[in-house]
């Protein structure tokens, strides 16, 4: 004990004899031990506020305790540089009013993040459409939502054209419904048709009986029966049920010669007007071979030495 008595002793009086040498061995201290300990405790939390909180809620509850921290750090630091705290803070405080003018767009976007993440439209996890844009939520931001849409692209939305915009949120409940405007033949039977498509239908793997499926006839198209088509399901099978219900379709539809109309025109004169009149033109000579072999005007000048009809 009187070894390691002496050996701090030591030390201290080492760092005592060296100006600024003992504040920077505890400013660096503080930073090597303090970073490491504020993102431990950052990501426990997180992990553990999952169970009672939502995943939007655990991130949020992380990203407060590591930015708290960091300030905390920082303060630190630069008290131990010898910085004074007071006049500090009150020119971070002018300084930060004028940065707030400056930066109205920013300003609008932190209170437009505050009002999202009061009212809750989405979630972390949600697959949400924003003026035609289509992804999985990443994170939401007091500035920003992050997304990553289907192709793996990575998309920021600012706070503000959220807040502006129509959101849709695909996923917000458990089931989803598919919607299809197919047509067949006039001459088809309507009552056979909806019949083979409930069958249809039913015999999916992927659609629900319950809700049940809706087939109806809607009504008369240009050229097809019009048929609404309509069937539920889990919205995690979104592909599975697109990629096989059209198909299928066709795939029956042909099985049973129902046809299936495309868009076309007929021309159509009436029983009351006169038909189209036709000529028939032979095979007749050119028109060079013609005036070649047809004999001259009689009033055409002959040429010199020509022998006169008599």
């Amino acid at each position: 004990m009187e070894i390691v008595r002496d050996l701090v002793l030591e030390v201290n009086r080492f760092l005592g004899s060296v100006p600024y040498l003992r504040s920077a061995v505890r400013l660096l201290f503080i930073l090597f031990l303090g970073v490491p300990l504020i993102l431990f405790l950052s990501r426990q939390l997180q992990t553990h506020a999952q169970r009672k909180l939502s995943a939007q809620g655990a991130m949020l509850a992380s990203k407060a305790i590591r930015y708290f921290g960091f300030l905390l750090i920082v303060f630190t630091a630069m008290r131990e540089l010898g910085f004074e705290l007071g006049p500090l803070l009150g020119a971070a405080g002018i300084l930060g009013l004028a940065v707030g003018f400056a930066s109205q767009t920013s300003v609008s976007n932190i209170i437009s993040g505050i009002f999202l993440l009061s009212e809750r439209p989405f979630a972390i996890g949600d697959v949400i459409d924003i003026g035609g844009i289509t992804g999985t939520i990443l994170s939401i931001d007091l500035l920003s939502v992050k997304l990553r849409t289907f192709d793996n692209r990575f998309v920021r939305v600012p706070n503000e054209t959220l807040i502006k915009s129509t959101v849709i949120n695909i996923t917000r409940h458990p089931i989803r419904r598919l919607d299809l405007n197919l047509g067949v033949a006039y001459k088809e039977d309507i009552g056979r048709v909806l019949a083979i498509l409930r069958d249809v239908a039913e015999k999916n793997p992927w659609c629900l009986d319950e809700p049940e499926p809706i087939v109806q006839f809607v009504g008369f198209g240009p050229s097809e029966l019009q048929i609404f088509f309509a069937v539920w399901f889990a919205k995690d099978d979104f592909m599975q049920v697109r990629g096989t219900i059209v198909r299928e379709i066709k795939e029956r539809l042909d099985a049973e010669g129902i046809e299936i109309p495309f868009p076309h025109h007929s021309l159509y004169a009436g029983s009351d007007t006169d038909p189209f009149p036709i000529r028939l033109v032979g095979d007749r000579p050119s028109s060079s071979a013609a005036r070649a072999s047809a004999p001259p005007p009689a009033d055409a000048p002959r040429p010199a030495g020509a022998p006169t009809a008599s």
